[in-house]
């Protein structure tokens, strides 16, 4: 055999023996991280406590911690349920974007109000803004922030 083919095969071999290699330790750390993040609590961004509620579902005074997308109205089938005549279905939706939270009236019947202001499309939100939906009246509060003790 031709040392130069010998020299060939051998390349091609160590070539794939490094891509396997390679390979593997990319889907180690990714199995690390996947299992280290399903260990640690998600990150709370954000929180709305209720400030108001005539028909007292959610109860005054109780908060919901925010996800990136937090979908708030009366049906079920939304993050934070509105039990309020007054609320739409699919009223409103709470999204992180970047650095800050947006609002978004989704065609809601009574309308979406930020500090007394109707939202019309997309409004921005800052911390200890007041949100009203129907007869519901919520608080944009920062997330709670755990101190270990010591």
């Amino acid at each position: 055999m031709d040392p130069t083919v010998l020299a060939i095969w051998v390349v091609r071999l160590l070539f794939l023996g490094l891509l396997y290699v390679f390979l593997w330790s990319v889907v180690r750390v990714l199995v690390r991280d996947l299992r280290s993040a399903a260990r640690e609590p998600a990150t709370e961004l954000g929180r709305l406590v209720v400030l108001a509620s005539p028909g007292g579902e959610p109860p005054v005074g109780s908060a919901f911690r925010l996800d990136a997308v937090t979908t708030l109205g009366r049906d079920v089938n939304n993050a934070i349920v509105i039990e309020d005549d007054f609320a739409s279905a699919q009223h409103a939706a709470l999204t992180y974007r970047g650095r800050a939270w947006y609002l978004e009236d989704l065609d809601s019947t009574n309308g979406t109000f930020v500090n007394g202001t109707q939202v019309a499309g997309l409004a921005p939100v800052a911390f200890g803004d007041e949100l009203q939906l129907g007869q519901v009246r919520l608080r944009l509060e920062r997330p709670r922030v755990d101190r270990p003790r010591g």
